[in-house]
């Protein structure tokens, strides 16, 4: 009895420019293929995501409970970039839809952005340019200074914060980090205590701290107040993290010297919308239109990884590396049939699965689970099944999703 889902019946939608290799990595896979070029509101996205098993955005798609409530046969979203803020992962966790993101692919293209532009600020580039532009031929060396030797204070010492740390080092500065988590201190970095200390210490503050709502304006009035006279500031990182008005006021003073913004609390939808910012026309200021990661190495690099690990998820039930489902890693299924199921995390509903497949006679040949705060997510080879069998395994009280695999 052949129940696995035909390949060719599975659609992708893709939106957002998203490099040309993830539709045709999905294309060899057998799958139909939408693309479009733009993002999608929350109504247009209620309507075009009925029917669609597996939707690639970026950072402007946002997938909300209520585009959710019209995905009728959803299973996997991919966020082609790091962060998934934009992405109701509770309520796709409560369907059932599992999300997966590419947290490593773009590291090299915003660190190299981050050291270009301390650079650039220290040798107050932007200024000069800008004055070259309009004709005026400054020719000094006030206010300019190498980057060997100064300060680096990285706050947030994830994958982009450590290999920032390494590169500045190799260039010459001294390093030194802040981090809410105990973390290992790459090269000859030094790990302060506090956020006050390192602030009062380095000439370059850079802010790397993922998208979690309590990061929300922790860079502000009085952060700004505690940085060195003349020092830099760079955000790389999410734009409703830092106080922009805050941010204007102290580069308008000259107490920061210079600042690099690529990420904003309010971004323009597409590229014909007007960018608006207090930091529009500030001197000494590099605004970037969030393009940290928009390399075509990193692109490739997305593009390639985020289809596989959906692939592997729809084919062998793997949710390792996943953002919101429990993360399993599993061996590859031989000789038997893999059932997967998907349940609200509460008490016995392994022991119902058990206690079903134990009065059918069947022999379970592997089993895996792992749970999260939401959901249970449990893995059952067996030997065999029947049409019954899978039934009272999809009837189970809490299940949200359940499928099976050959």
């Amino acid at each position: 009895m052949q129940t696995s889902f035909p390949k060719n019946k599975i659609k992708v939608l893709i939106l957002e420019n998203i490099h040309t290799d993830a539709e045709q990595i999905f294309e060899r896979e057998g799958y139909q293929i939408e693309v479009i070029s733009s993002a999608l509101s929350e109504e247009e996205l209620c309507e075009k995501i009925q029917g669609v098993f597996i939707i690639g955005i970026r950072s402007k798609t946002h997938i909300t409970r209520k585009v959710l409530e019209h995905a009728d046969r959803l299973m996997a979203v991919g966020a082609f970039c790091i962060g998934t803020n934009q992405i109701d992962l509770k309520a796709c966790a409560e369907q059932g839809v599992i999300v997966f993101n590419a947290p490593y692919s773009n590291t090299r293209s915003v660190v190299e952005l981050a050291l270009a532009e301390i650079i650039m600020l220290m040798r107050r580039i932007p200024y000069m340019t800008t004055g070259m532009h309009q004709g005026k031929w400054d020719k000094s060396a006030k206010g300019s200074y190498e980057i060997r030797s100064k300060k680096l204070g990285i706050i947030g010492y994830g994958n982009i914060g450590a290999q920032l740390s390494v590169l500045a080092e190799a260039a010459g500065m001294d390093v030194y980090y802040y981090d809410l988590v105990e973390k290992l201190a790459l090269g000859n970095a030094t790990k302060v205590d506090t956020l006050d200390e390192l602030l009062a210490k380095v000439d370059v503050v850079t802010l790397h701290v993922d998208g979690r709502k309590e990061n929300k304006m922790i860079f502000g009035e009085e952060q700004f107040k505690k940085m060195k006279p003349g020092s830099i500031f760079i955000n790389l990182s999410r734009g409703f993290v830092v106080d922009i008005d805050a941010l204007a006021s102290h580069l308008e003073s000259g107490h920061i010297a210079g600042a690099a913004v690529d990420v904003y609390p309010e971004e323009p939808k597409s590229n014909q919308e007007e960018f608006v910012s207090k930091l529009r026309g500030i001197p000494n200021v590099i605004l970037t239109p969030h393009i940290g990661g928009s390399t075509q190495e990193a692109q490739k690099n997305i593009a390639n990884y985020v289809p596989g690990m959906i692939i592997d998820y729809i084919n062998t039930g793997n949710s390792f590396n996943s953002v919101n489902f429990p993360n399993l890693q599993l061996p590859a299924l031989k000789n038997a049939h893999r059932l997967i199921h998907v349940h609200r995390n509460e008490p016995g509903i392994m022991a119902k699965i058990n206690q079903i497949l134990a009065t059918s006679d069947a022999n379970i040949v592997g089993q895996y689970l792992k749970t999260n705060e939401e959901i249970g997510y449990v893995i059952t080879d067996v030997n065999k099944y029947s049409q019954a069998v899978l039934d009272e395994l999809k009837s189970i009280e809490g299940t949200i999703r359940f499928r099976i695999l050959y």
